[in-house]
């Protein structure tokens, strides 16, 4: 089991006694996503989207959280989206037997009307060959992964320090997509990056890159222990 349950930090909502810590020792985590909810990390749920939960026991409860006032698909960088306090008003209405009827055993989302908006991208491709050019069959997680160190490297050469283009993807509105598994035997993920946050022009051209930044500042990083 991915993710085992971690009683000391579990928010067990209204249980109590006996109950709340049978739940904290036994419960599955929500860290990551799972067939009830948990972090999907999409962009776009934000006011005004729907979101259609299967609901697996009797007495279900739902709680909410973790806001962020900008992140890119996916949260690439863990924790690395803007991290918010906020407030959230939900209506909540039950479909009974829901599950059959849609053959639902996963969430169902309904994006929000209020989603950012911009016309041009630079899409970096990644495939399911890793860092150390090893192919891994229909893997989308190393294609995805490629697609993002692809999009580092590309932004260092305008000046940015690794952490900061990392930084950039997991703050940044950039949209992740599985764009292909089904020419065995790679995996394509795509990573598109919005041009328009940025001061300075970083299409490619036939003068190359330009130097934007001088490397005076950059993203304290945290001790890898």
């Amino acid at each position: 089991l991915a993710t085992l349950p971690h009683a000391d930090t579990a928010h067990m909502g209204r249980l109590s006694g006996d109950e709340k810590a049978a739940a904290a020792a036994e419960g599955a985590r929500t860290v990551p996503p799972r067939e009830h909810g948990g972090n999907c990390d999409i962009k776009d749920l934000t006011r005004g989207a729907k979101v259609y939960f299967p609901v697996y026991v009797d007495g279900a409860g739902l709680s909410v959280g973790d806001l962020h006032f900008s992140q890119g698909d996916g949260e690439i960088t863990f924790c690395g989206a803007i991290e918010m306090a906020g407030w959230i008003h939900m209506r909540v209405n039950l479909i009974k037997d829901g599950m059959s009827k849609y053959a639902i055993k996963n969430p169902v989302f309904m994006p929000s009307p209020i989603t950012p908006k911009y016309d041009d991208y630079l899409i970096f491709e990644g495939i399911s060959v890793d860092e150390q050019g090893k192919q891994h069959y229909l893997d989308v997680h190393i294609a995805y992964r490629q697609a993002c160190l692809n999009a580092i490297e590309y932004l260092k050469k305008f000046g940015y320090s690794g952490a900061q283009a990392y930084a950039i993807l997991g703050t940044a509105p950039v949209q992740g997509h599985i764009s292909g598994v089904v020419d065995v035997p790679n995996a394509c993920a795509t990573l598109w990056l919005p041009t328009d946050i940025f001061e300075f022009d970083v299409k490619p051209n036939a003068d190359g890159p330009k130097k934007e930044l001088d490397g005076s500042i950059d993203v304290p990083l945290a001790p890898d222990k």
